[in-house]
């Protein structure tokens, strides 16, 4: 992998050159929330738009697939050289299947065409945080809502040429300092805001866990009061680039890998012992199933419900 750049003013462009596969836009798609999210956008010409509060500040990249293994990146505003040095772990460089040996012929399938699918690592783990707890318990639409709301209200506004409606992230104090009446106002309940709140005071102890072992940083991301397995699991799965992070407890996960792999539901428990022989790469197990098109679950049962909780 080699990657090359130069600064110009504020803007550094750079180009990264893999030495495999890389399947930029399908890896990435897991770190937007939604077709309106206000810090990830894929526009017209296929390049991919993305904000975030770097360290050192707001940043603005535009990523774009020149071929299959090469993606040029610019990047815009303060966080704009430390969002291009963590190029390679955001492009899941770090990230490898080598032990990834499936049985089941559609994930067999499935890792053999999309052999370029890539855990990302953000490293930003208070980021990937907010929208997991805005999305506890509730409807998709609605935590996508309220991620909208909250962030085009006290986000600040993206650097450099960005589509219009962009915004980079609140920093973890601006979070902190959400009214909670703000937070009403976005649909978001009591519950899921003081954990947004609680989590923000320590947000810096919390991106320590960047640098644990895997079970040390659940561990770390669960002592605040409200994150549990599955919260601590979402996070994982953007922040740190886990494998093997299994979204336990999740609405829909265990019935889609039972009706994908063996035409019949599975509750936590059983998805949990199916899939143990596929540690430690469990989730990537479940996103080559999302992403090959073979995620299967019919349309029956009972729906969440898209609870407004500005009415409570």
């Amino acid at each position: 992998m080699t990657s090359s750049g130069f600064a110009n003013g504020g803007e550094v462009e750079t180009l990264h050159r893999s030495d495999r596969p890389l399947l930029m836009a399908a890896s990435l798609a897991i770190l937007g929330r939604g077709r309106g999210d206000p810090c990830h956008r894929i526009a017209s010409d296929g390049a991919l738009w993305r904000t975030s509060m770097m360290r050192s500040g707001p940043v603005t990249g535009r990523l774009v697939q020149i071929d299959a293994t090469t993606v040029g990146v610019r990047a815009w505003g303060d966080g704009a050289r430390e969002f291009v040095d963590t190029l390679p772990d955001l492009l899941g460089e770090s990230d490898t299947a080598t032990d990834f040996a499936p049985e089941h012929p559609k994930l067999v399938e499935a890792h053999r065409r999309l052999p370029g699918l890539r855990i990302p690592r953000t490293g930003r783990v208070f980021e990937s945080l907010v929208p997991a707890v805005l999305e506890q318990k509730v409807h998709g639409i609605a935590a996508r809502a309220s991620w909208r709301r909250l962030v085009t209200a006290h986000g600040v506004p993206a650097p450099g040429p960005a589509p219009a409606g962009m915004r980079v992230p609140p920093t973890a104090d601006a979070w902190r300092r959400i009214p909670s009446w703000e937070f009403h106002r976005a649909g978001v309940d009591p519950k899921r805001s003081r954990t947004i709140v609680t989590a923000a005071a320590v947000a810096d102890r919390l991106e320590l866990a960047v640098t644990m072992p895997p079970d040390e940083a659940s561990t770390r991301l669960r002592a605040v009061p409200g994150i549990g397995v599955w919260t601590a699991a979402e996070v994982a799965q953007r922040a740190l680039g886990d494998a093997d992070a299994l979204s336990v407890g999740d609405f829909h996960l265990a019935a889609m890998v039972g009706w994908s792999l063996l035409g019949r539901p599975l509750d936590d428990a059983g998805m949990v012992e199916y899939l143990e022989p596929l540690r430690p790469q469990r989730y990537r197990a479940v996103r080559l199933l999302e992403v090959s098109g073979q995620a299967v679950k019919p349309k029956f049962g009972p729906r969440m419900a898209v609870t407004d909780h500005r009415m409570r």
